[in-house]
């Protein structure tokens, strides 16, 4: 196995190829563009460590890899849209860059060419990883509709929160680690027990995503510290607060979460206050560390070496502490 950085390496340098030079121009360049904005790569470099965990060379898993970045910057590209943002990763989103229609169709194009990497396989694990695939994309865009419905809706239930976040981010995580498996055509018990440890990792990396939002180091969170809270959403730290608070505590948060003031200094220190003091950050910070222990308790069951599962532990430990 190698290092996250290698892994990284290798998609960076497959995704300078795909698209270049295609026709017409202003359909790819926009996914030229969004693709070598970077990021972490997280989801591919699972798939990429997935087929190395069941000792296949990840060269092997390079398609399915690149598919699940493609289809991730996709649905990017379309939330971006929807949330009328203008930045992406400190830079222009597509559709601000190029125009609305541009954005559409080049968002279309990337899901088309998602599934044309898995013409790379033969029709075994082409038909395993399509089915997946699918499976999870339809939960994605069921997850996307999820939050939309949320920001209406002042009954939000902290289990239909979990589900949301579940369909919106985590399955594909565990999708990417599954899709490494079925390359490497390990049993198909490891393959479901390392979509459930994605998974699990994923639910938690969200709740830490949203726990960072109202409370992370705003010079290296790499997004503006209560963004959340300026947008009045109903993350779990809010919902648990709302269930926690006393009644008063709870009437204020209601009216917080109802306005939107020329100057949110005040608003989100009084939020993040009621956030502390109901206990909310508390029970975020214990909700990431039950999923992430959930995920780790998934890599016992799992019929590999003990050093490999040392490196996936050592990896959801890493993303556990981060504090970007």
């Amino acid at each position: 196995m190698h290092s996250i950085s290698y892994y990284q390496e290798k998609i960076a340098n497959h995704f300078t190829q795909i698209v270049s030079n295609k026709e017409p121009k202003n359909l790819y360049e926009p996914i030229e563009y969004i693709l070598s904005l970077g990021g972490k790569r997280m989801r591919p470099v699972l798939t990429l460590m997935a087929s190395e965990v069941f000792n296949v060379d990840c060269e092997k898993a390079i398609p399915a890899a690149t598919a699940v970045e493609v289809f991730h910057n996709f649905s990017l590209i379309h939330d971006d849209i929807m949330d009328d943002a203008p930045l992406r990763r400190g830079n222009q989103t597509v559709h601000e860059k190029w125009d609305l229609n541009t954005g559409i169709l080049s968002g279309d194009a990337m899901l088309i060419l998602a599934y044309q990497f898995f013409e790379n396989y033969e029709p075994k694990i082409f038909q395993a990883l399509a089915k997946l695939f699918s499976k999870t994309a339809l939960e994605v865009c069921e997850g996307q509709q999820y939050d939309v419905d949320f920001e209406t809706r002042d009954d939000v239930t902290i289990p239909e929160y979990l589900k949301m976040i579940e369909y919106k981010t985590a399955v594909l995580v565990g999708a990417a680690m599954k899709m490494g498996a079925i390359v490497a055509e390990t049993s198909d018990e490891n393959a479901d027990l390392i979509y459930d440890f994605g998974l699990n990792l994923g639910i938690a990396f969200q709740l830490q995503d949203d726990y960072l939002d109202a409370f992370g180091n705003p010079e290296t969170f790499g997004k503006q510290v209560g963004g959340d809270i300026i947008e009045n959403k109903k993350t779990y730290l809010y919902l648990k607060a709302i269930e926690f608070s006393k009644p008063e505590e709870k009437q204020q948060l209601l009216h917080l979460f109802s306005i939107q003031p020329t100057d949110n200094k005040d608003k989100i220190e009084s939020v993040k206050g009621i956030f502390n003091a109901s206990g909310a950050s508390e029970a975020t910070k214990k909700a990431i560390q039950d999923f992430t222990f959930k995920a780790f308790e998934t890599l016992e069951k799992m019929d590999i070496e003990a050093e490999k599962k040392a490196i996936l532990k050592a990896f959801g430990e890493n993303l556990m502490g981060r504090n970007v």
